[in-house]
């Protein structure tokens, strides 16, 4: 074989072999970098002689025609901790702030389905978000909180109906109608097995619930999104880029194929599915990311599932910047990595964004952190110029040539999902677990090489003063909260509360929708933890394999 030249830099390059200037390179997502991107990159890929225009299938450029000219996108500061009574006022400072929509972070005990009273709760209560086991919690959360006018995503997953259908409760009782309430339930119960490990029941019945949800909200909640299908979590474990858009869409395909085997129409629910990605350091893969995934998810829902609705091809999105990119030394400096990642988000075209604050690898964020936080986004969005047109992006060789390759990629996994039987499947045999180890070991592996640089840890270190002013969560709040749930169940009407429990019992059994029971229930001030017992008392408890 003859001599050739490598198109990159012209170096000769002997036969079989590549370029030692390209191989140096580094690789992102285990995808070569190349040196340079010219027209010959793009020339062969179908999808640049069509690439079309915003709000335009493939949706490549984004799901609306005039993207952030028509309005910028939903700025959400995920935000809960410790009572309730605190966390409302950290709302209300938030909305004060210029926040567009809430987005509720909940305590541990309360993810696993547990009262704040329960004995594995003690030391957990309010830590990672706020307590909440009753319809009273709820009530005084959202006290001054219109929720006809406002947007409320609730990061909740294997007792996502049970949250739900405790706002539901509550804008009732205020006299406003479940058409008029708008927001997002996580409810995302597969990467919870694979990822990050607040489960409740076996798989079956959890995606029975999402079923049920799926098709209550379609006839009495139109307007809320009941799922947000989330990578963000299994990309905080340490899956690539590519490993994020193809696991997360291997499960988005798993809870619509399981709706559709229950017998509802693929454009009832579709429409009201959204997406939950992770927002990391490398801006432009990140970008190619965010497109490539809106591309996948229009192939599928139009070639796999049929969908007829434009709306059900649409990939809509939430993004939140990367807590594992954190850093506790040299903290500040995590104010130019979440800027980085939020402009990512918004260059990719998301709908909706958290800008994680500088404080979070030390602790919870304090106020002065959250509004310098929020006030990234605002200056992305009113200072930067970056919304001035729509996809500006658009058309760079190596935004084009990433965003096709990550596509190929991703497809390929979704290939290997789709031979173990699907996402369900995939989990249960330990093979998206088993990659996303890997991903996170070789990551680990990398920092510790030196071979990536991460600022102040493993290079351009200083002597550092402990940092002052971070925020303690009271350690009596479990006793706090104990009392006042007994003070609760004192005086509610227990007779209806028992009442109520049987029916969600007996729906369990029978198989008939569990929303409707479920909402009667909490709003007898039946909590949490006794609609999630009554629950388990059917499904059992979820234990994964030991091995993996």
């Amino acid at each position: 074989a003859a001599e050739s030249k490598c198109r990159q830099c012209a170096d000769k390059v002997p036969p079989g072999k590549t370029c030692k200037t390209y191989t140096d390179r580094k690789k992102t997502s285990w995808i070569d970098v190349d040196l340079l991107y010219t027209p010959e990159d793009t020339a062969d890929m179908d999808y640049m002689r069509d690439l079309g225009f915003p709000g335009e299938y493939p949706y490549t450029r984004g799901y609306q025609a005039t993207m952030y000219r028509g309005r910028l996108w939903t700025m959400r500061q995920y935000a809960g901790f410790a009572t309730v009574e605190e966390s409302n006022r950290r709302y209300k400072y938030l909305l004060d702030q210029g926040q567009t929509g809430l987005s509720i972070a909940f305590d541990l005990p309360t993810q696993l389905g547990m009262d704040a009273d329960h004995p594995l709760s003690e030391g957990e209560v309010g830590k990672v978000g706020v307590s909440v086991s009753s319809l009273a919690d709820m009530e005084v959360l959202f006290d001054g909180i219109p929720l006809d006018h406002v947007s409320t995503s609730m990061t909740i997953n294997a007792p996502a109906a049970v949250l739900l259908a405790m706002y539901i409760a509550l804008a009732r009782r205020r006299g406003i109608a479940s058409g008029s309430l708008n927001g997002t339930i996580q409810n995302d119960i597969l990467k919870e097995y694979s990822a990050r490990g607040t489960y409740i029941y076996p798989p079956a019945p959890s995606m029975r619930i999402i079923n049920d949800i799926f098709a209550y909200c379609s006839e009495e909640v139109p307007n809320w999104n009941t799922i947000s299908i989330s990578g963000y979590h299994m990309r905080e474990a340490g899956c690539t880029a590519v490993q994020e858009v193809a696991f997360t869409l291997a499960d988005g395909i798993a809870y619509v194929e399981a709706a559709v085997k229950a017998g509802l129409d693929v454009d009832t629910f579709a429409t009201r599915l959204s997406f939950f990605f992770n927002a990391h350091n490398n801006l432009l893969e990140e970008v190619a990311k965010f497109r490539a995934a809106r591309r996948m998810w229009a192939k599928i829902m139009k070639d796999r599932f049929h969908a007829r609705s434009p709306k059900s091809l649409m990939l809509r999105f939430h993004t939140q910047t990367a807590g594992c990119t954190l850093t506790s030394q040299q903290p500040d400096n995590n104010i130019v990595r979440v800027t980085l990642q939020a402009l990512s988000a918004v260059l990719g075209g998301t709908q909706s964004l958290h800008t994680n604050s500088r404080d979070e690898a030390l602790s919870l964020p304090t106020e002065d952190s959250v509004r310098i936080a929020l006030r990234t986004q605002q200056i992305l969005g009113y200072e930067s110029g970056v919304v001035d047109t729509v996809d500006p992006l658009a058309g760079s060789y190596y935004i084009e040539t990433m965003t096709n390759r990550i596509e190929e990629a991703a497809w390929a996994y979704i290939a290997k999902i789709d031979e173990l039987g699907g996402a369900v499947k995939a989990v249960e045999k330990g093979y998206v677990q088993r990659e996303i180890q890997k991903s996170s070991y070789q990551y680990q592996l990398d920092i510790e090489s030196g071979a990536k640089v991460i600022v102040g840890v493993n290079k351009f270190q200083i002597r550092e003063e402990p940092v002052k002013n971070l925020m303690r969560i009271d350690s009596g709040l479990f006793e706090k909260r104990r009392r006042e749930l007994t003070d609760l169940k004192s005086k509610r009407d227990n007779a209806r509360v028992a009442a109520a429990l049987t029916g969600i019992g007996t729906a369990a059994t029978d198989g008939t929708n569990l929303m409707p029971p479920i909402i009667e229930a909490v709003d007898t001030y039946a909590t949490l933890g006794e609609v999630c017992d009554t629950l388990r008392s059917v499904f059992g408890e979820y234990r994964p394999d030991a091995s993996f």
